[in-house]
């Protein structure tokens, strides 16, 4: 599932922004479609031209309702009426996602069915990034679950002898049907609402969160010159 909304407050209708020709979401939907494990890939959607731009290159995409507040709840209203084990949920602005990252996520549920979400991160090489709140850190525990995302810089290394590696958050998902659909009607926890990022949700009720270490780094299109730092890129 690629949540896509037209309406974001810094960048109007990025998702149809162009890219050598294409837009962004159609260069998301492509990478997803390499995937060795998704079965099937519906943009979801609040606006009519992305729905018609994701057709006009052959794709799926359903509407979704104006008022909801997150990508995530788009994903879990179109869920809703999907027949699926696994629900990932694929940014819809970040163009150069891997594959191979999609796979590496959905692969931990695959394999521990009591597991009920998992998500990605990879080491923050930049030290001007470090205290940039656009960019998520994560830390995690031995057995490489989440212990708390943040927009500030985590851990902080007191000594400089203690020198670790910063690890950056990748907004990808991949969810249980049944849990999605549970935590969509979660209310908003305190943490949630300080840092603005509706993982530490799951955290805040005690859930698992797998963290799987990729080496793939992708980039989101927030600003026009994030399109063009991916224009460069590409």
């Amino acid at each position: 599932m690629i949540p896509a909304r037209y309406g974001s407050k810094r960048f109007p209708g990025k998702p149809l922004a162009l890219l050598k020709g294409k837009p962004v979401i159609q260069w998301v939907y492509e990478a997803a479609s390499k995937s060795r494990y998704l079965e099937r890939i519906i943009v979801a959607t609040e606006d009519v031209r992305i729905m018609r731009a994701v057709w006009n290159f052959g794709g799926e995409a359903m509407l979704t309702s104006k008022k909801l507040e997150s990508g995530t709840d788009r994903v879990a209203e179109v869920s809703k009426r999907m027949v699926a084990d696994i629900i990932v949920n694929i940014q819809g602005d970040e163009p150069l996602i891997s594959p191979k990252t999609i796979d590496s996520v959905i692969g931990p549920l695959q394999r521990d069915k009591r597991l009920l979400m998992a998500t990605a991160a990879t080491p923050l090489k930049k030290e001007s990034a470090e205290d940039s709140p656009n960019i998520v850190k994560v830390v995690i525990d031995k057995f490489e679950n989440a212990l708390y995302f943040s927009r500030s810089s985590i851990p902080f290394y007191r000594n400089d002898s203690g020198g670790g590696v910063l690890l950056q958050h990748c907004g990808l998902y991949a969810y249980r049907k049944d849990f999605l659909l549970k935590f969509a009607k979660w209310k908003q926890t305190s943490l949630e609402v300080a840092e603005s990022l509706e993982q530490l949700r799951a955290l805040e009720h005690g859930i698992r969160i797998r963290v799987v270490l990729v080496s793939q780094r992708s980039i989101g299109v927030d600003t026009k010159e994030d399109l063009e730092r991916v224009k460069k890129l590409l």
